[in-house]
């Protein structure tokens, strides 16, 4: 008789064991799996951009800036001479720009005549050209011969990569004899809604 109630009671106390573990083990399962779906998520929001999309980006701020940024670093310019703005290019496809590029380009040389100088713009299917073997970007043929026509004392020339999260812009002031960088400068455009419609137009 006590043998029977020893193992009644013994069964009795194990079930609620055996219910706790199964409870935890269905914790333990729901939470790996919210964890999984939360991480794969941020990967995908990472690469591709939120829903919401980045904060809205100063635009013009952003390429005043970089103006004056070059101007701090180039030797003193001469306000009476020409001073040439080329079409900012992709940086994989230098005779393809976009409404973005073309924007760019209008935003830096409204900065420059407001620093006083005097602007012209440089508008050639091939502004700048890949030296062969050495990865490096020149002032193509026909827009050295265009330069040194307006007697520029130099040119600014740009060229921009896209990646999910952001757009990458590169700028040089470029003297058209020998083409001598006399300043550079590096930024980036937060990829918003405007900065991807900016793209998408051709």
């Amino acid at each position: 008789m006590k043998s029977s109630l020893f193992s009644g009671a013994a069964s009795s106390g194990a079930l609620p064991d055996l219910g706790r573990r199964r409870g935890l083990r269905s914790v333990a399962a729901l939470v790996t799996a919210t964890a999984a779906v939360l991480a794969s998520s941020g990967c995908a929001s990472y690469y591709y951009g939120s829903a919401a999309g980045a904060a809205p980006v100063d635009l013009v701020g952003a390429n005043y800036a970089a103006v004056d940024a070059l101007l701090l670093q180039s030797p003193p310019l001469d306000p009476a001479l020409p001073l040439m703005v080329a079409t900012i290019v992709q940086i994989d496809r230098l005779s393809e720009s976009s409404r973005l590029g073309r924007l760019v380009s209008e935003q830096l040389a409204g900065r420059l005549a407001q620093r006083g100088l005097r602007v012209t713009e440089l508008k050639l299917r091939e502004t700048l050209a890949m030296r062969s073997g050495q990865g490096q970007l020149l002032l193509s043929g026909e827009a050295r011969e265009v330069v040194q026509a307006q007697a520029a004392q130099a040119v600014l020339v740009g060229t921009y990569a896209v990646s999910p999260r952001a757009v990458f812009i590169s700028l040089k002031l470029v003297h058209p004899s020998g083409n001598v960088v006399l300043a550079a400068y590096d930024y980036a455009l937060p990829m918003d809604a405007t900065v991807r419609g900016l793209l998408m137009a051709q």
